[in-house]
């Protein structure tokens, strides 16, 4: 092996690499559905795996029990999923890094030392997916298994990137005939059925049709077509977006208020940014779109989804949208920024826009109260416009 090479495998392993490619439990932290596609991909590409259950009390107990205070709920979830993980089998703990002032980049490191003063034996492989992109992850990827096979590689990433574009086709639907179904349950009946057809799919020929297949199965639900549905953007921090218990089921609990959400941060979406090279964009990104439109209030990314959270308040002001919630985790430094911003935005664009902070101290009545709230000054103001 040569020395850049050594090098390179340096860089990926925070431990020494001790654990045979054969010997390998692979884990990696719990995010909204992650586990399908991470499954599909590591799986076919040899791996033996472990899933941490999916966020809940008990993890955020054990979290906040080995965490230091004042740093944010996304690291105390993933040093939970960690912990959980390794009890249950796992030596191989996957995570990526991000660059700025999100503090992601810092997790892994902070969380070796934490597992390593419990006694933990693993090796942690840590990748930036912000540089070199496909290499990097491939290179992560070969770190951890060892496979060499080319045509394993092409239908691993194949299939876990269709399955991140079905889950995201299932979310889309849940989230449109929620408010407008007529039988309750009916949308979120389907869609868990989905998930369990998306997961057991392992033909990537098959793979390739589910999206076409949802969007006809979710016709067969009942819905009032004539209610007026108003419409919300869900804006903020990754992990809170995609994660229903750390958010508190926000997805949930305004679709059965009666409105539609359209979360703008999606795993296909944010995949394509960050792994596809911007010459075989078909379209306009979504991170594009984002720094065209915050570019009155802010003129370059800080780390974060801080410029995406400014551009879509923005964009959904001039698209005729009838509010925007932005959720972040407590003390997420660059949401913190984005907050301060977005009080401007809401006033010259003329658009209600309600901040919610997460913390494992966030009650969920006080939680619902303040949406409601805002969901009242929402319609009052439709109203004045006389829609």
């Amino acid at each position: 092996m040569s020395r850049a090479t050594e090098e390179q495998i340096k860089r990926f392993s925070t431990m020494d690499n001790n654990i045979p490619a054969k010997d390998r439990v692979i884990a990696w932290p719990r995010m909204g559905r992650i586990d399908i596609p991470l499954k599909a991909l590591l799986t076919n590409l040899g791996a033996k795996i472990v899933i941490p259950p999916a966020n809940s009390n008990e993890a955020l107990e054990i979290g906040v029990k080995n965490s230091i205070e004042g740093i944010c709920l996304p690291y105390k979830l993933n040093l939970a999923n960690y912990i959980m993980a390794l009890e249950n089998g796992a030596n191989t703990l996957m995570m990526f890094q991000a660059p700025g002032s999100c503090r992601l980049g810092n997790y892994t490191k902070m969380a070796q030392k934490t597992l390593k003063k419990k006694g933990y034996e693993f090796d942690m492989v840590i990748f930036d997916m912000y540089r070199n992109k496909m290499i990097q992850t491939l290179h992560a990827f070969w770190h951890v298994t060892r496979c060499l096979n080319p045509w394993k590689y092409f239908k691993a990433f194949s299939l876990g990137f269709t399955k991140f574009y079905a889950i995201d086709c299932a979310e889309k639907m849940l989230l449109y005939y929620r408010p407008r179904e007529i039988n309750k349950g009916d949308a979120e009946k389907y869609y868990n059925k989905w998930l369990t057809k998306i997961d057991d799919c392992n033909s990537l020929i098959g793979s390739k049709f589910l999206c076409h297949k949802i969007r006809k199965d979710f016709k067969n639900i009942q819905i009032d077509k004539n209610k007026k549905v108003p419409v919300i953007f869900l804006i903020g921090e990754f992990f809170v977006l995609l994660d229903p218990y750390t958010n508190q089921q926000i997805e949930k609990e305004l679709g059965d208020m009666g409105f539609e959400v359209r979360r703008q941060i999606m795993f296909s979406g944010w995949l394509e940014h960050v792994l596809k090279p911007s010459i075989f964009y078909k379209k306009e990104s979504h991170r594009e779109r984002a720094v065209k439109y915050a570019s009155k209030y802010m003129k370059r990314a800080i780390g974060g989804e801080c410029i995406e959270t400014i551009g879509d308040t923005v964009y959904a002001a001039k698209n005729g949208i009838d509010g925007v919630i932005h959720i972040m985790p407590f003390s997420c430094m660059p949401e913190i920024v984005s907050q301060n911003i977005l009080s401007k935005v809401s006033r010259e664009e003329d658009i209600p826009v309600l901040s919610l902070v997460l913390d494992e101290q966030t009650g969920k009545a006080g939680y619902i109260t303040r949406i409601e709230a805002f969901i009242d000054l929402v319609k009052r103001k439709k109203l004045r416009r006389g829609e």
